[in-house]
């Protein structure tokens, strides 16, 4: 257990940043399956009508640092890439 009023403090803090990184991260989760559940079906109107808001929620995740930009952008061409497929 933590000795000081610091460590004790620090430990509250990463535990509240945990829980809302968790939230993050799942609300991405939730975004891209979302988006390639639509994929799969066939639907490519309504896939590329999701498309910006699931690109908008990458970016944001990726900009407070939960996941790295890199990986954002090859998620983010991933599904550009198969959007394009599926309307065409």
């Amino acid at each position: 257990m933590a000795n000081t009023k610091s460590a004790e403090k620090r430990i509250r803090q990463n535990a509240k940043e945990r829980e809302r990184n968790r939230a993050h991260r799942s609300r991405l989760r939730t975004a891209v399956k979302r988006l390639r559940t639509v994929i799969e079906s066939g639907d490519g109107a309504k896939a590329a009508e999701l498309l910006p808001e699931t690109l908008r929620t990458i970016d944001s995740i990726a900009q407070k640092r939960i996941i790295h930009k890199n990986t954002a952008a090859r998620t983010k061409s991933r599904l550009t890439k198969a959007v394009v497929a599926a309307k065409g």
